[in-house]
């Protein structure tokens, strides 16, 4: 996960807006605010999402 990615999950995080689990409230919230490589990352990558949720780092163990 670039930083780029990982920098706009924390953003939208910090707004409290949403339970980040909620993925389609997540990609909502990220294309309303012009993060569309997000709505795509989420799309294409939903394991690696999770798991940075989950555990808090962007290398996928699972």
């Amino acid at each position: 996960m670039d930083m780029k990615i990982r920098d706009e999950i924390l953003d939208i995080r910090s707004t409290g807006l949403t339970n980040m689990m909620d993925l389609p409230c997540v990609q909502r919230l990220a294309f309303d605010r012009n993060y569309f490589d997000l709505v795509m990352f989420i799309e294409e990558n939903r394991k690696e999402y999770v798991h940075f949720i989950l555990y808090g780092d962007g290398d996928e163990k699972v």
